[in-house]
């Protein structure tokens, strides 16, 4: 049914750059707004970033400048271009998808970004 994977993360260096997706099936991607999320270990899930059915984009004082979050509705897929990673930016990624009364979350990939 609704099924949101998330893929793309992995080990990087400080400074480094990963492309994260986010691949939707199971409800109307292209109404949906999408958005990313991560969490450290003892820390509470954070807001990274959105973007709306209508292409508009919104990002978190910490990644502006260096995340960028697209979408493809003919793949019904949200990217996340993370570059410039910083050992703050270790997290697990979630991708979620919002309309009017429900809510879709994947499962996370993994970031970690060590030297």
């Amino acid at each position: 049914q609704v099924q949101l994977v998330e893929s793309g993360g992995g080990l990087v260096q400080p400074g480094g750059s990963l492309r994260l997706s986010c691949a939707a099936s199971g409800f109307t991607f292209n109404t949906y707004m999408m958005s990313w999320y991560r969490q450290a270990p003892g820390k509470e899930r954070e807001l990274v970033a959105t973007i709306t059915s209508t292409g508009s984009t919104n990002y978190a004082d910490f990644v502006k400048g260096r995340f960028t979050i697209s979408r493809d509705n003919a793949k019904n897929t949200v990217y996340l271009q993370m570059n410039s990673l910083k050992p703050e930016d270790a997290a697990v990624y979630y991708c979620n998808a919002r309309a009017w009364r429900v809510g879709y979350w994947g499962q996370g990939t993994q970031v970690t970004v060590s030297s």
